[in-house]
């Protein structure tokens, strides 16, 4: 059975010029030419469109596109760890948002309310040094160090990695956390006892400041968890529409 383009185009609502770039990207094996140059496909063509069609929700189209290269080049073996690669890759995405679901319930929003670091003046011979302004939730980098029971040094090294933002008093240049830099600091606490290095953490202390705060970051882990789960069913679809190509073949 012959088909055009067209015909291959039609069924997904493609263009036929998609279906030429997907031969020429190796998606699609490669076409039968007729005397005068057409191309022509088969039912094979087809099932080949469709295997790609259905890894490209689990997979993105990079790596769905690899592994029909690697199923065209008769590299099977590495079509299959290109897949078993996005697997673990979800599995990775899961414990992301398991950890970061941890760590929301653990943090205790009293501890940010704690405050017992708010400026007192230190006296220095006969003068003072004049008290930091601060607001009564905030706290200074030695109270915070102790309240999470890590060295000041260790939140200096958060800072600079961007996980937490204090803000430095104008008078004294004191580090001051107010509550965003200290439910920043507990978070990354958290994250960190679970394993997580800083620079995986990072893009998650983006998404609660982004959301703007904590008990909204809490709703967007639903819509979170159904993306992972919707993802996991295409990788599973996916599957399947490839193994029945690879048995065609």
């Amino acid at each position: 059975m012959r088909l055009r383009p067209i015909d291959l185009a039609r069924e997904h609502g493609l263009s036929t010029q998609a279906i030429r770039n997907y031969e020429d990207a190796g998606i699609l094996p490669a076409a039968v030419r007729t005397p005068s140059g057409y191309r022509t496909y088969t039912p094979l063509h087809a099932r080949a469109l469709r295997a790609f069609l259905a890894l490209l929700p689990g997979h993105g189209h990079r790596t769905a596109a690899a592994i029909m290269r690697a199923v065209h080049d008769g590299d099977t073996a590495g079509a299959l760890r290109l897949v078993d690669e996005s697997h673990v890759q979800l599995l990775d995405d899961r414990r992301t948002l398991e950890a970061v679901e941890n760590a929301l319930r653990d943090l205790d929003p009293a501890g940010t309310r704690n405050n017992t670091g708010t400026g007192t003046a230190t006296r220095t011979g006969t003068g003072a040094t004049p008290a930091p302004r601060t607001g009564p939730r905030d706290l200074f980098i030695g109270p915070l160090a102790a309240q999470l029971r890590l060295r000041p040094a260790t939140l200096r090294t958060w800072e600079r990695a961007g996980l937490v933002r204090p803000r430095r008093d104008p008078q004294t240049g004191y580090r001051v956390y107010d509550e965003t830099a200290v439910r920043d600091a507990r978070l990354t606490h958290q994250l960190r006892r679970g394993g997580y290095l800083l620079e995986q953490i990072a893009p998650l202390i983006a998404q609660v400041r982004a959301a703007g705060g904590l008990e909204p970051l809490e709703a967007t882990l639903h819509g979170w968890n159904d993306r992972l789960t919707e993802r996991g069913r295409a990788m599973l679809s996916g599957a399947a529409a490839l193994e029945a190509y690879l048995r065609r073949r």
